[in-house]
C-alpha cells in the first residue's frame, strides 16, 4: 500500500516508479535510517505519545529489520533485499517492520515525515563519512611525514613554471603537500560542525502539534543540537555543498600530488620508482611501468568537481521547502565522498611503497644563481642591481657552454668588485639550502620543525 493510498485510487505508472525510486541509491543508508527511527521511537515513548512498551517493540523490530538488511547485503539466505516498488529506504524499513511486528509499526511515523527522515539519514551518513575521511587524510599526512624523515634530506631542484629554480631538500617539497592536506582536514572538520545538526522532528516543513522533544532525539543521535527552523531543516543542502566543496579542494591537492608522481617517475626526472602495487605494465611494450594509480587519482578529480557542480545546479533557485529535485543530491554526494576517500587511500599507498632514487649532483647548476645575487645583496648592493649582475654571469656561462662550476674569483670580480673569495662557498648546493633558515624555509632545521608541528596535529 502506498503511503498516500488514502488520497490516490491508482498506483504510479511503471516508468514513474522507475523514475522516482531512490532505493537503489539510498539502500546504503539503511543503518542510518534504522538508527534515526530507533531514536524517534524512544523519544515518542519518553514523551508519552506511545507507551514505553510500544517503543521497545518498535526498537526490537527495527533491530530485526537491520539484521535482515545486513544479511541481504551479504547475499545470505533469509536476508531482506527490498525491491524498487518500495520506492525508498524509509518505506522499505517501515514495510518490513509492519510485517514483523504488526500495526504498532504504524505509530513510528507519528510526528515525522520522510522529508525530515531523509535529511537526518544524510546528515548521519555524511558525518560518518567525514570522520572516516579525516582519519584516512591524517594517515596520508603521516605517510608523507614518514617519507620526509626517511628520504627528505636529499637535494633536488625546486621548480617554478616547471623550470629549475633553487635547490631545496626533497622534504621541503613533500611538506608543501602535507600542509595543503592539513588545511583540507581543517575544512572538513569545520564543515562537520554544520553537518552535525539534527532535522528529525521537523516533519514535512512546519513542525508538529505533537509534544515531541527534538533536543532528545538530537542527543540520542549524537548531534550537537536540533536545527532551529523546520522549513530550513528539511530543505537545507548547503552542508552537502560545503562538504563536497571541501572534497573538491582536497581532490585538487591530490591531483597536483599525483601529477608530480607521474613526472617524478619518468626517466627524464628519475626521482622516484613507484611500486608494482601502484603501477601497471603495457600490453605491447615490455619495458613499461605506468603510473596508473597516480593518473587515476588525477582523472577522478573531475568526478568530484562534477559532483560539486551537480549540487550547485540542483539547489539553485529551488523554492522552499522540500522539492523532489533534492532526491538527486545523494548520487552526487555519495560519489564525491566515495571517490575522494578512494583517492586518499591510493595516494597513501603510492607514497608508502615508492622508492626515492638518488638524484643528480647540483654542483654548478644554474639554479644556484640566486645564491650569487643574495651574496651581493648581503654586501650592500640593491637586490635588483645584484640580480642584473648575476644575470649577465649566467648568460656568459650559457654562451660559453659551461655552468657555474666554471667560475673563479677573477671572473666574479670582473662581473662586480663586491665579490670576495667567500662568494664561491655560496655556490655549494647544501650550504645554499641550509642558509634558508627563515620561517618556512628549506633548511633542514625548518623541515624538522614543520614535521613536529604536523605530527602534533595528527589527532
Amino acid at each position: 500500500m502506498a503511503l498516500w493510498g488514502g488520497r490516490f485510487q491508482q498506483g504510479p505508472a511503471e516508468e514513474m516508479l522507475r523514475l522516482g525510486e531512490s532505493l537503489s541509491t539510498d539502500l546504503r543508508m539503511w543503518r542510518e535510517d534504522i538508527l534515526g527511527s530507533k531514536a524517534h521511537a524512544r523519544m515518542l515513548g519518553e514523551v508519552g505519545l506511545i507507551t514505553l512498551e510500544e517503543a521497545e517493540r518498535l526498537c526490537e523490530g527495527l533491530d530485526r529489520v537491520g539484521l535482515e538488511l545486513e544479511a541481504g547485503e551479504r547475499g545470505e539466505a533469509g536476508g531482506f533485499v527490498p525491491g524498487i516498488e518500495l520506492e525508498d529506504i524509509h518505506m522499505a524499513v517501515e514495510t518490513r517492520l509492519h510485517e514483523l511486528i504488526g500495526e504498532v509499526a504504524g505509530k513510528l511515523h507519528t510526528a515525522r515525515s520522510r522529508n525530515d527522515q531523509v535529511a537526518t539519514d544524510v546528515r548521519l551518513w555524511l558525518r560518518g563519512q567525514v570522520d572516516a575521511l579525516d582519519v584516512e587524510l591524517a594517515g596520508l599526512i603521516s605517510t608523507l611525514l614518514d617519507r620526509v624523515e626517511a628520504d627528505g634530506r636529499q637535494l633536488v631542484a625546486g621548480c617554478t613554471h616547471l623550470q629549475r629554480g633553487q635547490p631545496i631538500w626533497l622534504g621541503h617539497q613533500l611538506l608543501a603537500h602535507a600542509w595543503a592536506l592539513a588545511r583540507d582536514r581543517e575544512r572538513l572538520q569545520d564543515a562537520r560542525r554544520r553537518i552535525n545538526r539534527c532535522p528529525l522532528g521537523a516533519a514535512a516543513m512546519a513542525g508538529t502539534p505533537h509534544p515531541i522533544d527534538r533536543r532528545r532525539t538530537a542527543e540520542l543521535l549524537g548531534f550537537e543540537a536540533p536545527l532551529d527552523n523546520a522549513m530550513d531543516a528539511v530543505s537545507a543542502r548547503d552542508h552537502l555543498v560545503e562538504a563536497v566543496s571541501a572534497c573538491a579542494i582536497l581532490a585538487g591537492h591530490l591531483s597536483r600530488m599525483a601529477e608530480e608522481l607521474v613526472l617524478w617517475s619518468t626517466p627524464e626526472y628519475r626521482r622516484v620508482r613507484l611500486s608494482e602495487h601502484w603501477s601497471t605494465g603495457s600490453s605491447i611494450m615490455p619495458q613499461k611501468r605506468n603510473p596508473d594509480a597516480a593518473e587515476l587519482v588525477r582523472g577522478k578529480t573531475g568526478r568530484v568537481f562534477g559532483a560539486l557542480q551537480t549540487l550547485l545546479v540542483l539547489t539553485k533557485a529551488l523554492p522552499l521547502a522540500y522539492n523532489r529535485d533534492l532526491q538527486e543530491d545523494r548520487p552526487a554526494l555519495f560519489d564525491a565522498l566515495d571517490t575522494t576517500r578512494a583517492c586518499v587511500r591510493a595516494m597513501a599507498g603510492c607514497w608508502s611503497d615508492l622508492t626515492v632514487l638518488p638524484g643528480p649532483s647540483l654542483e654548478g647548476d644554474p639554479l644556484l644563481a640566486t645564491e650569487l645575487a643574495d651574496y651581493l645583496a648581503s654586501r650592500g648592493l640593491p637586490f635588483r642591481q645584484a640580480h642584473h649582475v648575476v644575470g649577465q654571469i649566467v648568460r656568459e656561462c650559457e654562451e660559453a657552454g659551461t655552468d657555474l662550476s666554471s667560475l673563479d674569483l677573477g671572473r666574479l670580480k670582473a662581473a662586480h668588485p663586491a665579490f670576495e673569495a667567500d662568494a664561491l662557498d655560496w655556490l655549494r648546493p647544501e650550504a645554499a639550502v641550509e642558509r634558508r633558515t627563515s620561517l618556512g624555509g628549506t633548511a633542514w632545521s625548518e623541515v624538522v620543525r614543520q614535521v613536529g608541528v604536523l605530527r602534533a596535529q595528527r589527532g
